[in-house]
């Protein structure tokens, strides 16, 4: 299981639990993430890449696996799909980041293009400066009423993970990296012909949730239906593929329908 930029996989703790009593299940902190150390602070979905391969080997997991990724972290299963592919037995895209995720950056969108990628870096650089003490009282970390459903030992680790310094050194990394990681993926070799589920957000229920954020609902819409585009077209990647949009689901596919995500997994482990 490969998490979003900025995610934890203590997020995931219920899907886990439910998966883990028949199935072997994989995850970890990307560099600089949770416990994880930032290395030399270049962090791409190269180095994701990498460093899942070396565990593989490291916990001498030779059969192939099936990847599920969210997000940023389903640019990284991409990836690693294209580089690894008879290490791949299937791959669950959830709400994907796309290869082609500069055409995001092209729509008449205003308000929302003031949120640049150069923004976020600047700010995530500003945070890496800062101790946890400063960060506690510049971020204010709060839990979403799915996390307090999780054990008190989950909730303090998904707190504590909001104010560790490196999380943001290692964001800006992956910002500053991820259009030209994306060309890079567009370039590798083909996409193994391996069972693919692609899914994607409800987009009303999405632009249901951000329509008092100050966005104009037009920029909105028009957002929402080139990322339900984007992820559609990620089914392409394989002629085994079906593509779903999780209905009552925004962008945290995980978190909302974790149902769905379970079903997902179930079905293409038993093909």
């Amino acid at each position: 299981m490969l998490t979003g930029m900025g995610c934890s996989f203590d997020e995931w703790h219920d899907i886990i639990e439910t998966l883990r009593p028949a199935n072997r299940i994989l995850t970890f902190h990307r560099q600089g993430l949770g416990q994880s150390d930032i290395g030399e602070g270049v962090c791409s979905t190269e180095t994701a890449v990498r460093d899942l391969n070396e565990l593989l080997a490291y916990f001498e997991i030779e059969e192939p696996i099936y990847l599920v990724g969210h997000s940023y972290g389903g640019l990284c299963a991409q990836h690693f799909a294209k580089v690894f592919p008879e290490r791949v037995a299937g791959v669950i895209l959830v709400d994907s980041t796309s290869v082609n995720l500069k055409e995001l950056d092209e729509l008449d969108t205003p308000v929302m293009n003031e949120e640049s990628d150069e923004a976020w870096i600047e700010k995530c650089l500003d945070y890496a400066g800062k101790d946890k003490q400063e960060l506690q009282e510049i971020i204010k970390p709060a839990l979403s009423e799915q996390h307090l459903q999780f054990p008190k030992v989950v909730k303090e680790r998904l707190l504590d993970f909001q104010i560790t310094p490196t999380l943001y050194k290692a964001m800006a990394s992956e910002i500053q990296q991820w259009k030209k990681d994306a060309e890079i993926i567009k370039r590798l070799g083909g996409f193994p012909n391996v069972p693919l589920i692609v899914i994607g957000r409800d987009s009303e229920f999405t632009i249901n949730a951000e329509v008092d954020s100050g966005i104009p609902l037009e920029e909105l819409r028009r957002f929402e239906e080139k990322w339900r585009e984007l992820i559609r077209n990620q089914g392409r990647l394989s002629k085994k593929n079906e593509v779903i949009f999780a209905d009552k689901a925004g962008h945290s596919v995980y978190l909302d329908r974790p149902d769905l995500i379970v079903d997902c997994i179930h079905r293409m482990i038993s093909c």
